[in-house]
């Protein structure tokens, strides 16, 4: 990260009980909480957060175990229960009652989590190319399996995944985004490279590979007891997807079996939203966040 990507923006170094946490913080006034996803770092957020930043106060850290941020205890495996807990700890840290959240990818998925499980703490939520994960596991065909491996790769017994990826990490995550986005031109050099930094280092990789381990066990239980007992998202919810990755439901459709207050729309590009169509993220995003804000 350079000091550009973030301007006027703090280092976010903030130990909770337990996760050390690291990214950027900035802005002023109503919270929001940015959470990035697979296969990247806080650092997906660096032309959303500078505008976002001009009204609110702006939170983007590394989820723990990927990038820079630390998950404390190793014994137990890092559900999206827990990853939501570590998150509040994180916002009680910094004196953040209650905030809008806007998840990608992975980042999306503990986000509607923490707003299932807390939902006096998040305010609104926007769900950024994600479905909850039953559907999308529902989705599964050999079009979304081939497209999708890594899904069932990372989540194999721990220690294979693991070892293959240690081969060559650059070349599997460099795969991994050519596939999100269409090509690594589409990735900004320095992004990249932080990137692919971070995947070098074997925690990571393995933290990466729990995410999805608990994606088809735990997550995908908890979901579905949620389901059972008719759970739902309080808060308003805006969903956006990719134009040229949608295939079958419109996702605004699925998550309304999830939520009352559902509105959305496609965007341009491929799965790399935050990098690859910010501006168009920012259009939809700004309006949602200040409706709330604006009535207050």
């Amino acid at each position: 990260m350079t000091a550009s990507d973030f301007p006027g923006f703090e280092r976010l170094c903030q130990d909770t009980p337990s996760a050390a946490f690291r990214g950027v913080i900035g802005g002023q006034g109503p919270a929001v909480l940015l959470l990035h996803g697979y296969p990247q770092t806080h650092l997906a957020w660096r032309r959303i957060a500078p505008e976002l930043a001009r009204t609110y106060r702006v939170v983007a850290p590394d989820l723990p175990g990927y990038g820079a941020s630390r998950q404390l205890d190793q014994e137990s495996r890092w559900t999206k229960r827990r990853l939501a807990a570590a998150l509040l700890e994180l916002m009680d840290a910094l004196g953040l009652r209650t905030f809008a959240l806007v998840g990608h990818d992975r980042g999306a998925r503990v986000g509607y989590r923490l707003a299932l499980d807390h939902p006096a703490r998040v305010e609104r939520y926007a769900s950024l190319t994600v479905v909850p994960t039953p559907d999308a596991w529902e989705s599964f065909d050999r079009s979304r399996g081939l497209a999708n491996f890594h899904w069932t790769f990372l989540a194999q017994p721990s220690g294979l995944p693991e070892r293959l990826l240690s081969a060559d990490p650059d070349a599997f995550l460099d795969q991994a985004l050519v596939r999100m986005s269409g090509g690594l031109d589409r990735v900004e050099p320095h992004a990249l490279e932080a990137y692919r930094e971070a995947f070098r280092d074997p925690a990571v990789r393995r933290a990466i590979c729990e995410d999805y381990r608990a994606g088809a066990d735990e997550d995908l239980a908890d979901d579905l007891a949620d389901q059972a007992q008719g759970r739902r998202l309080d808060c308003p919810l805006l969903v956006l997807w990719s134009a040229n990755q949608i295939a079958g439901e419109l996702p605004t459709a699925i998550w309304r079996r999830w939520a009352s207050d559902v509105r959305g729309q496609a965007l341009p590009g491929g799965h790399l939203q935050p990098e690859e169509s910010p501006t168009e993220v920012l259009t939809a995003l700004q309006p949602f966040l200040g409706e709330h804000y604006l009535f207050k």
